[in-house]
């Protein structure tokens, strides 16, 4: 009866602690950030274009959930995927071919990244801007830190590149990309 009483007892006791464990934490680890340097420009994303010789073209566009954005007069332009040196290239070249200026000269840059979304156990889980280079840690950080039901070790991202999603486990010190969802798993006691 003993032995009966120690494997009902450890059975108990596996079953108790795997219920301890958080549903994501069966995801297997997001792959790390490995490009450097080159951003590739996506949907959200807001550029700022700077025609040389005409302001009327010059402002800030939003990248469309087509990948395109669109230029007064110029019409619209492939931007989702390239980079901002590549985009500024490629609207000199519309803009060369619409006839509108001889030789321009065009430069872009980044004004607004896509933002970042942070769910579950942060005290405000919402939406936030992205900044270069920023951590897990760091996203939240903005939404208000953990609660104090917060898994602190890992959490799940889900990130798209293309028309590619991947989830996956990451670390606090890990960073993200512009347009990662970041979920903070709560313990179950």
């Amino acid at each position: 009866m003993a032995r009966n009483g120690q494997t009902i007892l450890a059975l108990l006791a596996l079953c108790l602690t795997s219920a301890c464990v958080p549903a994501g934490s069966a995801l297997p680890p997001l792959p790390p950030l490995t490009e450097t340097g080159r951003y590739h420009l996506g949907p959200g994303d807001r550029v700022r274009v700077i025609v040389y010789g005409d302001k009327e073209l010059s402002d800030i566009f939003a990248i469309g959930d087509d990948g395109l954005i669109s230029l007064p007069l110029a019409g619209d332009v492939s931007a989702s995927g390239l980079t901002a040196d590549q985009l500024a290239r490629s609207i000199a070249a519309q803009l060369a071919k619409k006839g509108m200026m001889q030789d321009p000269s065009v430069a872009v840059e980044v004004a607004i990244y896509r933002p970042i979304f942070i769910l579950g156990e942060v005290a405000r889980p919402g939406q936030y801007p992205y900044e270069p280079d920023m951590t897990v840690i760091a996203a939240v950080s903005l939404a208000g830190g953990y609660t104090y039901r917060a898994v602190k070790r890992y959490e799940a991202v889900v990130r798209t590149k293309g028309k590619t999603t991947q989830q996956g486990l990451t670390r606090p010190e890990d960073r993200l990309a512009p347009g990662d969802v970041i979920t903070i798993f709560d313990r179950v006691y």
